[in-house]
């Protein structure tokens, strides 16, 4: 029997001509997603994946696995330009009739010498786990403790015994929820008045579309950059990056919905919760990252925040039928808020590391 072959794939000019290739590649992934979760919600339209590989912040490079012609598979490359340059996320999809061949191995093959070939020392590889799968497969074969936060992974899955074999490490677990929209205008009332009871009427939410305004752009990006401290993220905002960014997002049909707290007694921005949503779409959106500075935790802000941005996205996005969000297991907090506001649990990803300076 032919075996797969691995090539990097050409990245067209446009969509309109000689994207043959490009499209197929992306017509694999969606066939992935719609295997894994049942349905594309969480899949790269065309446009999506094109902008992608136009990011001027990170290099991505997709290979595609074929047999016979035919592309039965890829893996997208993600490589930061500005920070966290040692990095290489890699993302593989294969068609589920194509899983037993060896195509994942070969790809994850390619994509590691890909990477270390531009100097890049540590790889991350994402595993999805619906719901359904961890509950049909239990935990009998044993389980996986991540290297930070807490939560696990059965090893008898699939995509965990591969990553494991092929030498990743579990580095963190995530809960993956999912809420439909829209929620009841009742609920949110409810939500949002025991958040204020709660802290007094101490704080008052700002919002904005795409851009944030210019009187509270300096506190938004104090707290970005708080956050990727939080996070052990190196990255070093400033407000002219923050233009940067939410000009590339507009010009890639990305839509972004931001609430953020301000406490009346300092008149400083506190917290910002934010939620995005993809070129094309206009029935999926992502809640994106919630934060809340330390000395004003626990005080019904971030549940204040999250109603607030939930009722301007509902206003603003009528047609949205779907949001979904991650959050770290230890995360208890934002997920009793999750689950108050309808969230239900989807499944759980797992983010699996191989550093090869260990290897070396």
């Amino acid at each position: 029997m032919t075996e797969a072959t691995v090539e990097q794939l050409r990245i067209p000019e446009s969509l309109e001509s000689g994207a043959a290739d490009f499209l197929e590649a992306v017509e694999v992934s969606r066939q992935v997603r719609i295997s894994t979760w049942g349905n594309d919600l969480l899949a790269y339209t065309p446009q999506e994946l094109f902008a992608l590989c136009h990011d001027p912040y990170e290099w991505y490079v997709v290979l595609v696995a074929r047999l016979g012609g035919k592309i039965l598979g890829r893996a997208g490359i993600a490589m930061p330009l500005d920070d966290n340059t040692e990095l290489a996320h890699v993302t593989l999809d294969v068609l589920p009739q194509a899983e037993k061949l060896g195509i994942g191995r070969k790809l994850l093959e390619a994509a590691e010498l890909f990477v270390r070939g531009e100097n890049r020392k540590v790889v991350l590889v994402e595993t999805n786990h619906p719901a359904a799968d961890l509950e049909a497969t239990g935990y009998k074969g044993g389980s996986i403790a991540p290297a930070q936060g807490s939560g696990d992974l059965a090893y008898k899955t699939r995509e965990a015994r591969f990553a494991s074999r092929a030498g990743y490490a579990l580095e963190r677990v995530e809960q993956f929820n999912a809420c439909a929209l829209p929620l009841p205008d009742q609920l949110l009332a409810q939500l949002a008045s025991r958040a204020v009871d709660t802290h007094h009427g101490a704080y008052r939410v700002h919002q904005w579309l795409d851009v944030c305004p210019e009187e509270w752009a300096a506190d938004f990006v104090r707290l970005e950059a708080s956050l990727s401290a939080d996070e052990a993220d190196s990255g070093i905002w400033d407000v002219k990056q923050l233009r940067e960014a939410e000009e590339l997002s507009v010009q890639s049909g990305r839509r972004t919905v931001v609430s953020a707290a301000q406490c009346l007694e300092t008149s400083a921005l506190v917290g910002f919760t934010s939620i995005s949503l993809l070129g094309n779409r206009d029935d999926v959106a992502f809640q994106d990252d919630t934060f809340v500075e330390r000395s004003h935790q626990d005080k019904g802000v971030g549940l204040h925040m999250k109603v607030a941005n939930m009722e301007q996205l509902q206003e603003h996005f009528p047609a949205l039928r779907t949001i979904y969000t991650w959050n770290a297991p230890e995360n208890e907090y934002m997920l009793s808020v999750n689950k108050e506001m309808g969230y239900v649990s989807a499944g759980v990803t797992g983010q699996w590391r191989k550093d090869f300076t260990q290897t070396d």
